[in-house]
């Protein structure tokens, strides 16, 4: 079991300083808009992740006028007090510590604290690029195996430094061959390991995804996921030199698993040109909770789920449906903001749940 019981921020963007603790699994955050519903929900984000779901840049999360922030987080893990704390100082450095002990390597904490975030913005998951749906994939496989967030962070490292040397092969109009059959050749040897385990992942994944959707939306409806890779057609060395003369044109690298998607259509025909609204965000919902549901598989307890602003997106029967889904059928902690306290109040009370009503003042 995974709970969050308390956390402090201090300059964390709109809290100059500021404590909540939480009693139990639900809690309801209410308050008007801009008062910092949505900053709380990215601060027990920071805790998980080490960073934040909005923004990549930790500066923009200071609160104005100061030149750092901190936040202090009380979590209970299998029973046991577990203590983060994450520093931005005044130098722009950050600093993260577990239990008191520094945290060398960012990427080593991802995982610790599962955790699935719900926001407005999330739609783009539907209707944006490839580059969104893969952020998914691989903020998922990242929490559930280490070894693979280690070779994503060294294929994207390696994949900058081939794309530069692409520009300056131009630039100083030559062609280095040996130097780019290195860097494909580290490519081909991270990218093929990334790849095999998406493509067994997504084999299990993608029927979690159908199930998940036919209960919140209520029905059945023709909709269909696939894994699309170059390299499903063609391996990925031989990928390399088949487009080697498009690269060297164009200065950037167009063939690998940097180029991945996951294809949704509704009766044969790309999803996010026909879909409704309603159908978007159901499927934006089952994506999320499925990747609840693959969490709490591999770790035998269920992740932190933070809902931000769903209470618009959804209709009453998919709302409810959505509720009983992580209140009811699931025992793990909650949290979910919405600027009407009477909208939290009359969906929790229907689900005979105990639950928390925290109020942020404007």
């Amino acid at each position: 079991m995974l709970l969050l019981k308390k956390i402090s921020l201090v300059n964390f963007k709109n809290y100059r300083q500021a404590q909540f603790a939480f009693s139990g699994r639900i809690t309801g955050i209410c308050g008007p808009n801009g008062v910092g519903k949505t900053n709380l929900l990215d601060a027990i984000y920071y805790c998980c992740f080490t960073r934040s779901y909005f923004s990549k840049s930790d500066s923009q999360h200071v609160h104005t006028g100061e030149a750092g922030f901190r936040i202090e987080a009380h979590f209970e893990k299998d029973g046991q007090p577990l203590e983060v704390v994450c520093i931005l100082r005044e130098t722009g450095r950050k600093e993260f510590l577990v239990q008191h002990e520094p945290v060398s390597r960012f990427a080593d904490h991802i995982g610790r604290l599962p955790c699935v975030i719900i926001a407005p913005d999330d739609v783009q998951l539907i209707t944006g690029a490839s580059e969104d749906r893969r952020r998914l994939l691989d903020a998922l496989l990242s929490q559930l195996d280490a070894a693979y967030l280690r070779q994503l962070i060294d294929y994207n490292k390696v994949l900058q430094q081939r794309n530069s040397l692409l520009k300056s092969m131009a630039e100083k109009r030559t062609v280095n061959i040996p130097l780019l059959q290195v860097y494909d050749e580290q490519l081909v040897r991270l990218g093929e390991q990334i790849f095999q385990k998406r493509k067994t992942f997504l084999q299990e994944f993608i029927p979690q995804v159908y199930a998940c959707y036919k209960q919140i939306a209520g029905v059945e409806e023709p909709i269909s996921l696939s894994y699309e890779s170059q390299l499903l057609q063609t391996p990925f060395d031989q990928l390399l030199v088949n487009l080697r003369d498009k690269d060297l044109i164009t200065q950037r690298t167009h063939g690998g698993i940097h180029r991945d998607d996951i294809v949704v259509r509704l009766k044969e025909q790309p999803f996010k040109s026909i879909a409704s609204q309603g159908q978007r965000k159901s499927l934006l919902f089952a994506l999320k909770l499925a990747e609840f549901e693959t969490l709490k598989t591999a770790n035998r307890f269920p992740p932190l789920l933070l809902l931000d602003d769903v209470f618009e997106k959804l209709d009453e029967n998919r709302m409810h449906n959505l509720l009983t889904r992580v209140c009811v059928e699931n025992n793990g902690q909650l949290f979910i903001t919405d600027t009407h306290e009477e909208r939290i109040r009359k969906h929790f009370d229907a689900l005979n749940q105990p639950w928390q009503l925290v109020k942020i003042p404007s």
